[in-house]
């Protein structure tokens, strides 16, 4: 009997013995789940810096959803705090860098909000310069709908307008020409399509309405060309030779040169009155 007790105890002990490293590990698992939730460990003198610095961490290692759960703490719970201010754009950023419709949508959100609320705060153009940037994620191709262009357009040329200094501005007239062009890009094709299907006073009025809203337009010298090709078509010879010479001066390595060129000795050679009137 009393070695039976034996044997029985001992491999009690047996399973204790196993089961204790799992109740460790177990009970370990429990308080670090316990303590992402609470995010601060006992005793923490600066807790706002605390969760900022651990967002900041996560944003720049691209864990988005872990970012915003310690930024948005800093935002909600410690409104007084310096560090709200960055850990707002920080959350902007989150939704910016994760880049599906709906959190695009969001992070124009947070930068509105960091605008209203902080309208003349140290980064206020950093907020203009990436609630430009959240439509521009959005911009569709050229041939379909452009309202997301032109509130990038808008947004950017408000950057433009309030933050002459700033270190971003090289970066926001990039990015601007890039939304302007997405913009002439549509119009161009739809004065294209009018060219193709023969409808010339319908392309003069879409191309020459796209230089006079946008006389830098990256395209410009496509314009040029099949603006003054409407023009010849439609018998305005006159006005559509300084076209043709604003594409050669302009443009050294325009796929539309050569076919300039050929047609300004043409013009030139029919109505030699022209070659005066271009002087």
């Amino acid at each position: 009997m009393v070695s039976g007790n034996i044997v029985i105890t001992s491999r009690a002990a047996c399973r204790r013995a196993r089961l204790f490293p799992i109740v460790v590990a177990l009970g370990a698992a429990l308080a670090c789940a316990s303590y992402g939730r609470n995010a601060l460990p006992p005793g923490t003198v600066e807790p706002d810096k605390f969760l900022f610095d651990r967002g900041m961490v996560a944003l720049n290692d691209k864990k988005w959803l872990t970012a915003r759960e310690f930024l948005k703490q800093v935002v909600e719970t410690y409104t007084q705090s310096p560090y709200r201010p960055d850990a707002k754009l920080g959350i902007g950023d989150s939704y910016l860098g994760e880049g599906s419709a709906e959190s695009l949508v969001l992070a124009i959100n947070e930068f509105r909000e960091f605008l209203s609320f902080y309208p003349t705060n140290r980064r206020a153009d950093y907020a203009q310069y990436k609630l430009a940037m959240a439509h521009m994620r959005q911009m569709r191709g050229p041939q379909r709908d452009q309202t997301e262009t032109r509130e990038a357009v808008k947004e950017f040329q408000t950057f433009v307008e309030r933050y002459p200094t700033s270190s971003l501005m090289p970066e926001a007239k990039a990015k601007l020409r890039e939304a302007l062009d997405r913009l002439g890009e549509s119009d161009y094709l739809v004065g294209f399509f009018y060219f193709r299907a023969r409808w010339y006073p319908g392309a003069i009025d879409r191309f020459q309405t796209l230089l006079k809203s946008d006389p830098a337009y990256s395209g410009r010298d496509a314009v040029y060309y099949y603006l003054a090709e409407s023009m010849v078509k439609t018998k305005r010879q006159a006005e559509a030779l300084p076209l043709y010479e604003k594409l050669v001066q302009e443009f050294e390595q325009s796929q539309h040169l050569a076919e300039a060129q050929k047609r300004i000795a043409e013009l030139k050679g029919q109505h030699p009155e022209l070659s005066t009137q271009t002087k």
